[in-house]
């Protein structure tokens, strides 16, 4: 009988004699176990080789093989070393034969008659160290299964942790390269620009220089200096956007206005490269709800990647339309073409057409980057298709048609009135105020030579005190100077009579729409980026009112 599927265990009860038998059986029934009884030592050998036993109750004085040998040969047995045995005797042990015993494994000696109670307390005790040891040794197997089981985690933990951070620090690796890569693309395209200033500047050194190279070194320089400032903005736009800062101002904007003003951007390149560039726009009215200075920026970038990665005397396309409720605007050129595989990293920053393709190119890479995520804030998408090096590409931008409500801010082929329409105005009294010398002489002089009577300050003090002097039309404020910066002249400026009718201009590096905010609270009439559009300051002076110049006192200037 086998008591391990129930929770019972076995003893084995072994005497040539039944009746005694019976009587070890009626004494343990009540401990609730399996009783197995053997005759011989024989058949308690061969029992024993099947099953497994708690504990043996083993008769001294049996014909053939006595207790003693049975004892010896059980616990010769690897398998039965542990078994404790009780041995049963109807005669009398002298401490000889219990010395005896207790060699060859007797645990008790238990005299005939048997006392019943004696009997099963031993049994029970044996019992019950023997379960105590078989739940040990489960638990033990359950904690070596755990300990395998957590060794297995473990490893499989390391393995993955290793794997981890052999990718973060591959991650790592690639992502310093490309910085690296960046920052040497950087200086190269800032290094690019400076070079053609720095020797028209040279040129211009010389005094008996002819007027024909002297105008086409101020071009020269006039040209390098809006790419230098194209770079710069490129840049800030990419730090707003990975910082969720990029603003999208929304209005109505016809779609041929966009095309137009985006076309417009990119002649002087597309006459450089001598390309052809064919427009085709539905002539219906189509309008987006967006922020008409991105989207142009959109198209403009687009337009730009086309013009750069197409030989020169290329053919450009661009049809702009609507399908259904989407405007779509699509660039197609026949110029180097872009691997298949490659297609997906054309939007990421700094990857240029020139990594894709083997060619040398100029940028940042940084175009199509702000056009995919500049398309993504206006709702919708932009793609790039190619079938391989060698034949062109084609980017699709696909936004939101608006249904018009009114009047579109404008229309195709009409824009602003450019600085020549803008008839020059009286003389005025400028005050510029600029730390940095260069700056300050610079834009005094462009003025000066227009006839402006122009006032000088270099730091916000003198600013305030020339000001609060020479009661100027207009204000042109350095934000950040020493000591006073340009929002607290500002302020202190419209505190005065006179300097709620001037006109304030703040100068500045920083546009982002909290700067421009500033610049309103502060109680600036207009935030300007430097590098200053002087056409547009031009045009600001032209639209002021006409106002005659009195004389000023120009001691302390």
């Amino acid at each position: 009988m086998n008591g391990k599927h129930d929770g019972k265990v076995n003893i084995l009860l072994v005497d040539d004699q039944p009746a005694r038998l019976l009587s070890y059986e009626s004494i343990l029934s009540e401990l609730g176990q399996n009783l197995v009884m053997a005759h011989s030592g024989a058949q308690a050998l061969q029992l024993l080789m099947t099953d497994e036993f708690a504990v043996v109750l083993l008769d001294v004085n049996m014909p053939g093989m006595d207790g003693f040998e049975t004892a010896t040969l059980i616990h010769e047995h690897p398998r039965y070393e542990k078994t404790p045995i009780i041995f049963i005797t109807g005669v009398h042990v002298s401490d000889l034969d219990r010395l005896q015993g207790y060699k060859v494994g007797a645990v008790d000696y238990v005299a005939i008659p048997v006392v019943p109670e004696i009997l099963r307390s031993k049994v029970a005790v044996l019992v019950e160290l023997y379960c105590q040891r078989r739940e040990l040794k489960q638990l033990n197997r359950s904690l070596a299964e755990a300990n395998a089981m957590l060794a297995e985690a473990n490893s499989t933990l390391q393995v993955e942790k290793t794997r981890e951070l052999e990718q973060l620090n591959a991650a790592l690796r690639e992502g310093n390269r490309h910085k690296d890569e960046f920052l040497a693309m950087l200086a190269h395209e800032l290094r690019n620009p400076l070079a053609p200033i720095h020797n028209a500047v040279q040129l211009m050194r010389n005094p008996q220089l002819p007027a024909q190279q002297l105008n086409w070194a101020r071009e020269v320089i006039e040209r390098q200096t809006g790419h230098l400032t194209k770079l710069v903005d490129d840049l800030l736009d990419v730090s707003r956007i990975t910082r969720g800062k990029i603003n999208v101002d929304r209005e109505q904007v016809e779609l041929a206005t966009v095309v137009a003003r985006a076309v417009e951007t990119v002649e002087p390149m597309l006459s450089r490269q001598r390309h052809e560039l064919i427009v085709s726009v539905d002539p219906q009215p189509l309008f987006i709800d967006g922020d008409p200075t991105r989207l142009t920026q959109v198209v403009g970038n687009i337009l730009g990647n086309a013009v750069k990665y197409t030989d020169a005397g290329g053919r450009i396309v661009l049809t702009a339309g609507s399908v259904g409720e989407v405007i779509e605007i699509r660039v197609k050129d026949n110029g180097i073409g872009i691997e298949p595989a490659s297609l997906p990293a054309v939007f990421d920053l700094f990857t240029q057409a020139s990594q894709l393709n083997g060619r040398a190119q100029t940028g940042l890479g940084i175009g199509l980057a702000l056009a995919k995520r500049l398309v993504e804030m206006h709702g919708g998408e932009v793609q790039a298709h190619s079938d391989g090096p060698g034949k062109g590409s084609e980017f699709v931008v696909r936004l939101p048609r608006q249904m018009r409500e009114g009047a579109p801010a404008g229309s195709a082929g009409e824009h602003a009135p450019g600085p020549e329409a803008v008839q020059p105005g009286a003389a005025r009294r400028i005050l510029v105020a600029d730390d940095n010398h260069d700056s300050l002489e610079t834009l005094a002089q462009l003025l000066q030579l227009r006839g402006h009577e122009i006032h000088k300050a270099v730091d916000g003090v003198q600013a305030l005190e020339a000001a609060n002097r020479v009661k100027p039309d207009l204000v042109l404020l350095d934000i950040g100077m020493p000591g006073m910066d340009g929002y607290e002249v500002a302020r202190r400026i419209r505190l005065q009579s006179w300097g709620r009718r001037a006109t304030l201009v703040a100068l500045t590096g920083w546009g982002q729409e909290s700067d421009r905010r500033r610049s309103r609270e502060a109680g600036f009439d207009s935030h300007c980026i430097k590098p200053l559009d002087l056409d547009g300051l031009l045009s600001l002076l032209a639209s002021l009112p006409a106002a005659g110049l009195e004389p000023v006192a120009r001691a302390g200037e």
